[in-house]
């Protein structure tokens, strides 16, 4: 049997540094919230999906991470489930609590993703990307990036994740096959800075031009800090449940999911972006939906560097693949361009608390589709697209997760 599910609530706490919070205070934040949205109650809640990705190595909580959060929340007998799939980890949970409510299993479910990065040690909460490729094998990585983007001059390039190293190796891969540019990137960055100014809930809220993001500090040629996401605290929460209860609930501010796929990757050729994970995620969601990339209104994807969300926009269908950059630098991926994306700021900007980014995006798009957005409203937004990747492995992301949704009211 199955059901349809819909998008009752959402919550979300401002992404940024919480020195004096927790797990569990994040949690309950973002949760309650999202409760509040719904008009529901803890007691209405039949499963819950948690997501945390690093709070095992940063803090010790090395199982029931959930349990413990949420049964000071009074949860007590629901069934905890949790979610561990890098920065993949709340799109993650967020499909397990729409498989519940299409299987029948669940009439209300939540997915709550949540982070608490910023633990006094910088360098301590930069370790915990180690864990997030195949550790069994380190020097695999190496040649992995030498194939991609060659052989370059790191010793002086200063703390970064070892991610930045990665996705500095596919933009210089995607520059020699479609000559995309380090300026190209500096506008998608720009353009994320600038709608963040708009969002109270984003960790960067700072107007940046093209020139000042190429000013900023390399991190290894093509990227710049401000092309790549922060460290970043914070929580979001989504609760899904049945048609049914969603006319119940929410009435005309239910919105429906068209589709969420979850994709790993396939052994592929470097230059065959037919077969990338994310490409491949993206036509099953869309077949599914029953919808195609040129009806897309809206988007948020994974930018944790502005290559990202480049490489993306292309993989998905939004644009053509080598047009990102040229798109990016014609306003075209713009708030008033053809297909804006990442109106939220993105993770560059709004922040990338690892698990709790996926359901960042999902509470920014189903604020643009219920006409809730403020300034970053895009204007008659009807079908919304969040894609969200995790990990790496032999080449591109271990995971990638893409999830439609609709206002059929709109």
């Amino acid at each position: 049997m199955s059901h349809n599910a819909h998008i009752a609530g959402v919550g979300m706490t401002p992404f940024g540094v919480h020195e004096n919070d927790t797990v569990g205070g994040l949690t309950a934040r973002a949760v309650n919230d999202a409760l509040h949205d719904a008009g529901i109650a803890v007691a209405e809640i039949d499963s819950v999906f948690f997501a945390n990705a690093t709070q095992g190595a940063l803090e010790g909580q090395l199982m029931v991470p959930g349990q413990v959060a949420l049964r000071r929340m009074g949860f007590e007998r629901v069934p905890v489930f949790n979610v561990e799939n890098a920065c993949a980890s709340g799109s993650s949970a967020l499909s397990l609590a729409i498989t519940s409510v299409r299987a029948g299993e669940s009439e209300i479910a939540l997915a709550v993703g949540v982070e608490k990065m910023n633990v006094g040690d910088r360098m301590r909460s930069m370790t915990v990307f180690d864990g997030a490729y195949d550790v069994s094998d380190p020097a695999a990585l190496d040649r992995i990036l030498r194939d991609l983007g060659g052989e370059v001059d790191l010793s002086a390039v200063g703390p970064r994740s070892r991610f930045m190293d990665i996705y500095a190796a596919m933009a210089r891969s995607h520059m020699a096959a479609y000559g995309s540019t380090q300026r190209q990137l500096a506008a998608v960055a720009a353009k994320n800075h600038r709608h963040s100014v708009a969002n109270p809930l984003a960790h960067f809220r700072r107007d940046m031009s093209i020139e000042d993001v190429l000013a900023g500090r390399p991190l290894g040629f093509p990227l710049t800090v401000p092309m790549c996401s922060p460290l970043t605290d914070g929580a979001a929460a989504v609760i899904v449940c049945s048609e049914p209860v969603a006319r119940r609930l929410a009435g005309d501010r239910s919105i429906e999911v068209l589709a969420c796929a979850v994709g790993t990757g396939t052994t592929r050729a470097p230059d065959d972006f037919s077969r990338h994970v994310t490409r491949l995620a993206g036509q099953r969601a869309f077949e599914s939906a029953g919808v195609g990339p040129a009806e897309v209104d809206v988007a948020e994807v994974h930018d944790a560097t502005a290559f990202g969300e480049l490489l993306v926009s292309e993989l998905l269908g939004l644009v053509a693949m080598g047009e990102g950059g040229p798109a990016a630098e014609a306003g075209v991926t713009s708030l008033g361009g053809r297909i804006p994306i990442n109106t939220s700021g993105g993770l560059e900007s709004k922040g990338h608390p690892l698990a709790a980014t996926g359901l960042g995006q999902v509470f920014e798009l189903v604020a643009q589709l219920r006409g809730e957005a403020g300034a970053r409203q895009v204007e008659g937004a009807r079908i919304a697209l969040a894609e969200n990747g995790g990990g790496f492995v032999t080449g591109e992301e271990a995971v990638a997760v893409v999830t439609i949704l609709q206002n059929r009211r709109r």
